[in-house]
């Protein structure tokens, strides 16, 4: 969701080769029966004889699916190719369509009954999955932008190994709202309405009187939604964590700012933190360029950042190193 509107707030409306062969790497569908739908998602798993760490790819906000792609950001497939890149690293992944998104469409609520903990209580339930498959060693939450978030309020509940955070808020969504729709230019009139709607819905209170201009943000359906994310602090949430945590940051992400990485990282100090010179919200190389940046967002043949793949590797490897798996117990 915060994807979604941040995108409609700044107006932003050939497959990569891959080092990994298809004969070391296993692809298969995988899904989850969570009792009020099922969800569907992409597992990538090294051929191993002995369990292998994996990794939850937990993506960002609005309709964006499995991949990373999005029909208002358009397709990048961000998370496919980071799967690629763990799977050459023998760490395994798993990615999946939030509920009312692509294949998992039919799982949907009324838009008015969506709300952040619903996609906490499904990453929670893609995480015991994951700890219940002997096929795998320490369970690994990542998210992307608002995924970020549920990452780090799914990952306590399952005990998860370490949390990796990339492009995530350390701000509360209210803040970030009414930072991006001042810098848009607004009428005077449009921006005082839109900061009542916020100081309404961080109240809890929803408002059905938005005007024409302002509903693709603050319709009526999607408040309820809002009202469950802007409860929540996401720098506050980080600091609860008591796994280690990675955050990654880009230099030249138009959506989610530095500073951002650096509240994160303040709130819990033992947190790693990688500031990726260049690197843009959809994990790629671009100058700070408004052309070159919307245009990277509907690339998927540009390649990821190195930098990115590199250190989640490195992290895996630590934590693993610090506390290896049993498979007695499954990574537990």
């Amino acid at each position: 969701m915060m994807l979604r509107i941040l995108l409609l707030v700044l107006t932003l409306f050939g497959t990569q080769a891959f080092a990994a062969t298809q004969s070391n790497v296993l692809l298969r569908p995988i899904e989850l029966d969570t009792g009020s739908g099922t969800l569907y998602g992409s597992l990538v798993l090294p051929k191993s004889d002995k369990p292998v760490p994996v990794v939850l790819l937990i993506a960002g906000s609005g309709p964006t699916d499995r991949d990373g792609n999005n029909p208002i950001g358009g397709r990048n497939d961000s998370l496919k190719k980071l799967a690629w890149r763990l799977a050459q690293n023998n760490i395994a992944s798993v990615r999946f369509d939030k509920r009312g998104i692509a294949q998992s469409q039919p799982a949907a609520p009324d838009e008015r009954q969506l709300s952040v903990d619903q996609y906490v209580n499904d990453a929670v339930a893609w995480g015991d999955k994951l700890k219940a498959d002997p096929r795998f060693g320490k369970v690994f939450l990542l998210g992307h932008s608002e995924g970020a978030l549920i990452a780090v309020l799914a990952a306590p509940r399952i005990d998860a190994a370490g949390v990796i955070s990339i492009a995530g808020s350390g701000r509360p969504v209210g803040q970030l709202l009414r930072e991006q729709l001042q810098r848009n230019n607004l009428p005077p009139a449009l921006l005082k309405r839109s900061f009542e709607l916020i100081a309404s819905l961080e109240a809890g209170h929803t408002d059905d009187n938005v005007p024409p201009a302002l509903e693709a943000i603050f319709r009526p359906s999607v408040q309820p939604y809002l009202i469950s994310l802007l409860r929540y602090n996401p720098a506050k949430a980080f600091a609860a964590l008591k796994m280690p945590a990675m955050i990654i940051q880009g230099t030249h992400d138009i959506q989610v700012e530095v500073k951002d990485a650096r509240l994160l990282k303040a709130a819990k100090p033992d947190a790693s933190l990688t500031l990726v010179h260049g690197m843009n919200h959809v994990m790629r190389i671009v100058p700070m360029d408004i052309k070159r940046q919307v245009l990277s967002y509907n690339d998927p043949n540009q390649r990821l950042a190195g930098e990115v793949g590199d250190r989640i590797v490195r992290f895996i490897a630590k934590v693993n190193a610090a506390q290896p798996s049993s498979p007695a117990h499954n990574g537990r």
